[in-house]
Formats: structure tokens, C-alpha cells, sequence
């Protein structure tokens, strides 16, 4: 199916054909149609998948048909969870844009950097505004924008929206929208908590659901390699090199061990930078820019840091740490295998963290067959516990505090 077959108006489909995509995604011919004719929707699709350009496209497609407003107001808003995908956002929303032939006004909006600047740009008001929940509250309450016109509400990644501690945020917000607006919600994954969420807000909405039969896509292999805790960073190494990787995202499970595997891989010549929600903003950028561009190697994430990175052909993730839920696998591994590219996820399996990867193996319903390296032979007790086995696990309530986590990740790194 063409694009040409959704009806989007010529100048869009110019801005299409000049970014390359040739027909739409299963995700993008589904919801282009309901979001156009100005329905409710909940669509579920995973990472990857190509809803950024499945809201953008109809939404302008719809804002071209209004009537420019003098002061401009919000007719659109997008709320995302982290500043890195509002910034993807607001790329794939101008890049669309370009050959339309009213111009647009855009906001970017998100915290970690001044207010001042935002205010001043929403002189004069804006067509459509793409936010965090926290940053956007903060501009209502300096009087830089309201957000009572908005026609059109979409909640992107909305299942990390509540999980990241917006729910009061959105309460807040939702209570300043008016009652009659579109509410598109798309997500990777839907919690029991996101369900009541659009319960709350959306009015029969269509339902669209692509990510249960597209996580076990052949574009993304995975693998499973047994190893000893305290030998996880050479073996990382021995990987980068030995496979030839020449771009890997890897995640860590806290800030101080991103920085520490990021030093030990720059020791080792290893071009690598961390990559955490403590980073300014002015370095966080600079890092994916210069990971884009290749002048980095490496890149070593927190989970919450790497929402919203948007690396085009991305060939390798490794879950140096494994994630604490399966819905943060799910989204780990959509960083690779993007838009129909081959893409590869390496999970490092170890004593303590089994029995979890095989809870992650049961919710995605797949089996992913255990490696050993040789020269990494793992000499720790021995893995194959029972399903039955009762060790922490991974298992909620039976993990080792915070604190112990870093102190026995800096003992093992240490002798790394």
C-alpha cells in the first residue's frame, strides 16, 4: 500500500518522498486514517515501529485545513516523557512540514535547560506544542501559553508518562484542556495503569494494537551470553572488537555504572561516553550527536536517559544490566532493528539475574539459547536454577537494596 492511498494532501506526501519512505508502516496505515477523520485513539506499537510519522502526518495534514488564528494558539500538544523525544518529535513535525504552504509555529518544550528562551519564543503564541509534562506546567503558571484551545491531545510513549512519575502531572494538565478535543494515546506497552488512564479521557476510542505480533520480528536477533559478573566489561570489549561493532548502545542499570563502563572502555581505546538523566543538556546532546555521526563507539545508557533516542541503522544493544521489568526490554531492544533493519540484542546472563531472564523469555514469549565464550567461561555457581528457584532473581521484594547494588558493582568492576 502507497502512501498516495491514505489521502494525505500532495505536500505532504512530498515531505515523504524527500525523507525517503517508500510505503507506509502497519502502525502508520492504520492510525493516519482514524487520527485524519478526527477520532479517539489508542494504538499499541512498539518501538521502532514508525508512529512518530503515524500522529505528525495527520496532524498537520489536519492543521493545514484551519484557519490561521491572530495570536496564534495551541491546537495541537504532544506530551512525552523525556527531553531527547521531544526533540525527535519536533524534527519528524518540521521535517514534514517543510513543503506546506502556511508556515508553522512550533514548540519545543522541556526541562534541564532555561525557561527564558521558551517564554520568549512563545511570544505571539504557537500552532502546536511538543512537551514534557513537568516543563509545560511550569510555562502555564509564568502565563507564557495556554493550552485552552487545544484541539487535538496526544500522549507518546505514554506508558513511560506514568511510570516516570507523571500521573499528577497529567491530572493536572488534563484538567486545564477543554472537554471537546481529540486524545490519541500511543505506547509501547499497556500496563493495567495505562488502561484506567484511557478509561478516564478517551471516548470509544479505535483500538490498534501492533506490538504483540512484531517483538519477535526476525530483524532483531537475540542473544543470551553466560558470563561472571565481574567480567562482564571485558567481555563487552572482547565483543566490540572481535564483532566488529562499529555503533553499540549499551545499558547499565544505574548512572555511576554508566560512567564506570564508560571509563574502563575509553582505558581500553574504546571511543565511549555515559549517557544519564544527571548529564546536562548541552552534553547529553553533544553525545548523540557525536554517536549519529560515529565519532563514538559507544554509549553507555540508564533506561530513563535513553528514552526517546532515535539512531537510524543502530546495529547492536547490549543489556550490560538487565532491565527491571519486561515492558523495559521491550523498549531496550526496540533501539535497534528500526524501520525494517536488521538490528541485534545482546543480553549478559549471569548467576544472580537467570531466573529474571527467563521471566523476561516467558512474557515475550520466546527462547533464546544460552553462549558461552571461550576465555569467558563462567565460574560461578552454576545457572540453570529451577523455575521454582526462590533467590532474588530479579524478582521484585527480593532484591538487594540500592546501595548494595553499587557497592558490589564497584568490588567487581574494580577487579575488572
Amino acid at each position: 500500500m502507497p502512501f498516495s492511498s491514505l489521502q494525505l494532501i500532495p505536500d505532504l506526501q512530498r515531505a515523504i518522498s524527500e525523507r525517503g519512505y517508500s510505503t507506509p508502516t502497519a502502525i502508520q496505515s492504520a492510525a493516519i486514517p482514524v487520527i485524519v477523520g478526527g477520532g479517539d485513539l489508542v494504538a499499541c506499537a512498539q518501538t521502532g515501529s514508525g508512529k512518530t510519522a503515524a500522529f505528525c502526518l495527520p496532524l498537520l495534514q489536519r492543521w493545514n485545513q484551519q484557519t490561521p488564528a491572530t495570536p496564534r494558539k495551541v491546537s495541537v500538544l504532544i506530551l512525552v516523557p523525556t527531553r531527547e523525544l521531544a526533540t525527535q518529535v519536533g524534527d519528524t513535525l518540521r521535517s514534514l512540514a517543510a513543503f506546506l504552504p502556511k508556515p508553522i509555529k512550533l514548540a519545543v518544550l522541556f526541562g534541564g535547560v532555561s525557561i527564558n528562551p521558551q517564554m520568549m519564543h512563545l511570544r505571539g503564541g504557537a500552532d502546536m506544542v511538543v512537551a514534557t509534562p513537568g516543563r509545560l506546567l511550569d510555562l502555564i503558571a509564568h502565563n507564557a501559553l495556554s493550552i485552552s484551545s487545544v484541539q487535538t491531545l496526544v500522549l507518546d510513549e505514554a506508558d513511560r508518562l506514568l511510570e516516570l512519575g507523571f500521573q499528577d502531572e497529567l491530572n493536572q494538565l488534563l484538567k486545564l484542556l477543554p472537554a471537546q478535543r481529540q486524545n490519541c494515546l500511543f505506547s509501547a506497552t499497556f500496563p493495567e495503569q495505562l488502561s484506567a488512564l484511557a478509561q478516564d479521557f478517551l471516548k470509544s476510542p479505535t483500538r490498534i494494537d501492533i506490538a504483540a505480533t512484531e517483538i519477535t520480528t526476525p530483524e532483531i536477533s537475540q542473544r543470551a551470553i553466560v558470563v561472571d559478573t565481574a567480567n562482564r566489561t571485558q567481555l563487552l570489549r572482547h565483543l566490540i572488537d572481535s564483532e566488529n561493532w562499529d555503533r553499540v548502545l549499551v545499558f547499565a542499570a544505574s548512572r555511576y555504572a554508566t560512567e564506570v563502563i564508560a571509563l574502563k572502555l575509553r582505558k581500553a581505546r574504546i571511543a565511549a561516553e555515559p549517557f544519564h538523566g544527571e548529564l546536562s543538556q548541552g552534553k547529553r546532546t553533544q553525545v548523540l550527536a557525536d554517536f549519529k555521526a560515529q565519532r563514538i563507539r559507544v554509549v553507555v545508557a540508564t533506561d530513563v536517559a535513553a528514552r526517546g533516542i532515535d539512531i537510524a541503522n543502530l546495529p547492536v544493544v547490549v543489556n550490560f544490566d538487565l532491565p527491571r521489568s519486561t515492558d523495559d526490554y521491550v523498549h531496550r531492544i526496540g533501539r535497534t532493528g528500526r524501520a525494517g533493519e536488521a538490528g541485534l540484542a545482546v543480553s549478559f546472563i549471569s548467576t544472580g539475574n537467570e531466573a529474571h531472564f527467563r521471566l523476561i523469555e516467558q512474557r515475550q514469549q520466546v527462547k533464546v539459547e544460552r553462549e558461552i565464550i571461550a576465555g569467558f567461561e563462567p565460574t560461578e555457581k552454576d545457572v540453570s536454577v529451577s523455575t521454582e528457584d526462590k533467590s532474588n532473581g530479579g524478582i521484585k521484594g527480593k532484591r538487594p537494596s540500592k546501595k548494595d547494588k553499587l557497592r558490589a558493582l564497584a568490588a567487581q568492576e574494580n577487579k575488572s
